[in-house]
């Protein structure tokens, strides 16, 4: 494994990322840096680039040009150095991506299993606290088509810690949720956020941004055009296109 990086140095860096989808230019040399245990939630119109940010951080896209470091490691491009790398960063999705001939305690179970190498006995115990920890521990045995579009998605999530992740990425995690199983998916993520995880949170969630997060980048054409913290950014906007984004969001 990697030398464990100073505390000073960020959890996240991101200096100068391009990356094109052919003709299009999707992300515009983008400087971010998240420090450790910091929650930065990412907001923007549709089409800004904020999903392709997210996925740049384990390597899901690759990028055109620039530097992304985990924890003061350069990504990998390929190869077992990049299986190890997102072994370390957990990715919840907009879709559950649960095995769906597994029990939720097996889903959460199996990479701690075939990645760590941890027993059955030890990764199942390890999975029940998980559950636990997200309120799904009675379903524990149920299959996922058993349970609600929030209950899947916080097993989601505890199957992404359990791998011990340093840090989480959640990439619209709630937009495919109805309204009422929202909060139950905001509440976990809140609860890590005040247990110190370092993440990074793609969300049309206002509410969440306001609450959790301890700064708000705000995305439009590829490009961060403000990096604030949430008090400021919502209160008093500095570029037209976040007046415009906010007028929009928070009138309707």
């Amino acid at each position: 494994m990697s030398e464990p990086a100073s505390i000073s140095q960020p959890m996240i860096s991101m200096q100068h990322v391009d990356k094109h989808f052919g003709e299009l230019h999707v992300l515009k040399d983008i400087n971010l840096e998240v420090p450790r245990g910091q929650v930065v939630v990412v907001l923007g119109p549709s089409g800004s680039g904020k999903s392709t940010l997210c996925r740049t951080i384990n390597r899901l896209e690759p990028i055109d040009s620039g530097s992304i470091a985990v924890d003061g490691v350069p990504l990998p491009a390929e190869g077992r150095k990049l299986a190890e790398l997102r072994s370390e960063v957990g990715m919840v999705f907009q879709s559950f991506n649960l095995f769906a001939h597994k029990t939720i305690v097996d889903n959460v179970a199996l990479a701690p299993m075939k990645v760590r190498k941890l027993g059955r006995a030890e990764a199942r115990t390890h999975a029940m606290t998980l559950l636990e920890r997200v309120g799904v521990a009675n379903q524990a045995e149920k299959y996922p088509a058993q349970l609600s579009g929030g209950q899947q998605q916080r097993v989601a999530i505890a199957r992404s810690l359990a791998m011990n992740p340093k840090v989480m990425l959640f990439d619209e995690p709630t937009s495919a949720l109805d309204p009422e199983m929202i909060n139950e998916v905001l509440a976990v993520m809140s609860s890590l956020a005040s247990d110190g995880m370092t993440m990074v949170v793609v969300t049309h969630e206002m509410g969440f941004a306001r609450r959790a997060s301890h700064r708000v980048v705000f995305m439009a054409d590829g490009a961060i055009v403000e990096d604030a913290a949430p008090e400021e950014f919502f209160n008093n906007p500095r570029s037209d296109r976040a007046k415009d984004f906010l007028g929009k969001i928070l009138n309707h």
